[in-house]
């Protein structure tokens, strides 16, 4: 169902360079990266020489147009690479989904020329690492409920207020921060969204947080404290941006999320697949058992849904024909599969799938997150149920 959104363009990279793009990712996820992911997380942190790999390729601006120094792929094609980086250790993508995704795409769509010069090269380098920094303790899925507040003070904005879960907080050199400049009112939801450096006084990172899974992936505390930025700081220079700005960015995020869960659900498969083969019990591969069949079946029959849907989600906001309910559409569909499916490999595994060493038991607690955040499962259900009875009563009255 079409709404308003950022102008359409066609694809920078066509299909011929797309796919060495592609391959070359997929040839560094699986020789170079599978091989550490053990490393990862128990150092709970990125190798030095896989950021500078990863910087070397490009993949901190993948999504950035070519004009501000990015490889300038649209969404289909981000979810074809999301669906490569699925493939292990999701803190890997981690480390420069938010430059690409959810931070660097409020620049992308509603920064001003001014912003976009003065940022977006060094985010599609690396050299900038940006943190979306949106979510609050009482104001999640839901920005409506948003707590920070920015108040003019002459030509400056002074911001107050507490976010937290904001990934690569620790790392960030730029906070895409949203704050409530004034209540909802009739003109808009009073939401701006600004740009503020991580070393502008008053700006504060905690310790990163100790999570069930994606080591690696750090998420912070971030509070703001009497921080001042010019008027220049807004972004596209209008206090209402804000809402929408996030609306549209964590709309997009949702199909990316949905191609990563895939590539995971791909690798629970694959890992699930080589134990059945050469297992066995009673001097039989347990591979030949019936009831371990059914399970692969289930897993192939969600991982080709989910990546039918995810593509199709892509398709569609590439084309501006729906940007609102397929990816949430996608998302809830495609996190919840690689749920079931990362649940399915540590039963085939059996109890080898519950010991620390085995990948499927790194998958089952990793995947976990995709079901919460950039927008719950619940919320999920909310906004496609409320779209589609909004269209109906929209028909009905035609």
């Amino acid at each position: 169902m079409p709404e308003a959104s950022p102008a359409i363009a066609g694809p920078e990279v066509d299909a011929d360079d797309f796919a060495q793009i592609r391959d070359s990712v997929r040839e560094w996820v699986r020789t170079r990266v599978v091989p550490r992911e053990r490393e990862i997380a128990d150092n709970d942190a990125i190798p030095d020489d896989l950021r500078q790999q990863a910087k070397d390729m490009g993949l901190f601006g993948y999504a950035i147009p070519q004009e501000w120094g990015g490889l300038g792929l649209d969404l289909a094609q981000d979810v074809e690479l999301a669906m490569e980086l699925g493939y292990t250790s999701l803190a890997v993508r981690s480390m420069f989904g938010t430059n690409n995704g959810i931070a660097g795409q409020v620049l992308v769509n509603f920064g001003t020329d001014e912003q976009k010069a003065q940022w977006l090269e060094k985010i599609a380098s690396g050299e900038v690492v940006a943190s979306f920094a949106l979510t609050e303790p009482g104001a999640g899925s839901n920005p409506a409920g948003l707590r920070t507040r920015a108040v003019k003070d002459g030509d400056e904005w002074v911001i107050d207020g507490e976010k937290c879960f904001i990934t690569n907080a620790a790392t960030a050199n730029l906070f895409v921060t949203f704050a409530r400049t004034r209540p909802a009112d009739e003109n808009g939801p009073g939401i701006a969204v600004f740009l503020v450096p991580a070393a502008t006084e008053g700006v504060s990172v905690a310790p990163h947080d100790e999570k069930m899974g994606q080591q690696g992936a750090w998420t912070s505390n971030v509070s703001f404290s009497g921080v001042r930025v010019p008027d220049s700081a807004v972004v596209g220079g209008d206090v209402d941006t804000g809402y929408r700005a996030a609306m549209v960015s964590l709309a997009r995020g949702r199909v990316h999320i949905s191609g990563m869960a895939v590539g995971a659900a791909q690798r629970a498969l694959d890992e699930s697949l080589r134990h059945v083969a050469v297992t066995t019990q009673g001097g039989v591969p347990i591979g030949d058992f019936q009831l371990v069949q059914a399970h692969l079946a289930d897993m192939q029959t969600g991982i080709m849904a989910g990546r039918a849907l995810a593509r199709d989600a892509a398709a569609k906001w590439v084309s501006g024909e729906d940007r609102r309910i397929a990816p949430s559409v996608a998302k809830l569909f495609c996190t919840e599969m690689v749920g079931q499916v990362a649940d399915k490999a540590v039963q085939v595994h059996g109890g080898s799938g519950y010991m620390r060493e085995m990948p499927v038991e790194r998958i089952y607690r990793d995947v976990r997150l995709l079901r919460l955040y950039e927008g719950t499962s619940e919320i999920q259900r909310l906004i496609i149920g409320g779209g589609l009875v909004k269209q109906a009563k929209h028909d009905a009255q035609a």
